[in-house]
């Protein structure tokens, strides 16, 4: 079991590593075709508040190296427990492994403009990032909606679960949001491409996000704008009607289960998954809600903050805290440690 799990785990990483090869050398090919790569971009961040920005450094490095040692932790735990080795820890260590991207390629250009006075960012870097960005908050979209359909087959269908998640399947479920993830990216990055920047802009945010690069642009971005908002309420709706459908069956199937113990067992096994749904899509949903005006610009930013600093950090602080192999695996390796 354990072999075929390392098989996967090589399969998925490899296509993803051959995707994300071929993404890039597109985007550096298209990036040298536009006229605009000499533009530089200021990412603004939290300037205006001077006093901050050290309280703020201190705050989103502790954020990030819990982050990286939580969810690079999760991995390693999930590889080496035999115990974990089944198909929702393998959707769980996938998980981890794109919230650790997502982190990676935020915070550290965040802790830079924190304490550097120069906070400038060269236009290619600027179009890698948010295609780098889009990427991983696409394949994170999908990736909670794939492990819904998994706790449905595990509740719904518990007695054909091995059979019905077969590691094909598996297999198909995690490269698929990886896959959608990057052919979005592409997308929305080349008709970016087709703007143009006119010399130094200012971006008031800490990111390179779709809406701030468009706002810089000296040509008109309503094409642009009108394809970010349809693929925006595409993902968004589609991977909701997925968890919130695969969780009315399970609430109709639990609800008929006839033992106190089994209803208690479902609920646990699937609140860790609930409590990072929640807070994701709540996060994104509340950003879309907000205005477009001057005003809203600190809200933007903090809910920013929120989406790509610090939800990355809460889903292996969710997972861990609530499953008791995971704990027992803790304990193990920190003994272990001690005792060497």
């Amino acid at each position: 079991m354990l072999y075929k799990y390392v098989i996967i785990i090589n399969i998925v990483t490899n296509f993803c590593y051959l995707y994300f090869r071929i993404s890039l050398a597109t985007i550096m090919a298209l990036t040298e075709g536009n006229q605009s790569t000499g533009a530089t971009f200021i990412l603004l961040g939290f300037s205006e508040y001077p006093d901050l920005q050290v309280p703020l450094f201190m705050v989103v490095l502790a954020i990030y190296m819990v982050t990286v040692v939580g969810n690079l932790g999760m991995i390693v735990i999930i590889r080496i427990n035999p115990k974990l080795h089944t198909p929702m820890y393998f959707f769980l260590s996938h998980l981890s492994f794109v919230d650790f991207c997502y982190s990676t390629i935020v915070t550290p250009k965040l802790l830079e403009n924190l304490v550097v006075g120069d906070r400038t960012i060269s236009f290619t870097g600027c179009i890698m990032q948010f295609f780098l960005v889009c990427v991983f908050a696409t394949a994170e979209t999908f990736m909670l909606a794939v492990m819904a359909y998994d706790r449905f087959v595990a509740v719904c269908n518990s007695l054909l679960y091995t059979i019905v998640m077969s590691p094909e399947l598996c297999v198909s479920l995690v490269a698929g949001p990886y896959a959608w993830g990057i052919v979005v990216s592409l997308t929305l990055t080349y008709f970016l491409l087709a703007l143009s920047f006119c010399g130094s802009t200012i971006i008031n945010n800490f990111v390179c996000e779709h809406s701030v690069i468009i706002s810089v642009s000296c040509s008109d971005p309503y094409i642009s704008q009108v394809l970010c908002f349809v693929i925006a309420i595409f993902n968004e709706v589609s991977s909701l009607v997925i968890i919130l459908t695969t969780y009315i069956f399970i609430f109709i199937t639990v609800i008929k289960m006839p033992s106190d113990g089994g209803c208690r067992k479902a609920f646990s096994t699937c609140a860790s998954h609930l409590t990072a749904i929640t807070i994701f899509h709540g996060t994104v949903l509340f950003l879309y809600c907000v205005p477009n005006s001057k005003t809203s610009w600190l809200i933007v930013k903090v809910g920013s903050v929120f989406y790509t600093v610090v939800i990355p950090m809460l889903n292996p602080l969710i997972y861990s805290l609530r499953n008791k192999d995971v704990k027992e695996t803790v304990r193990k390796l920190m003994s272990y440690t001690i005792q060497s």
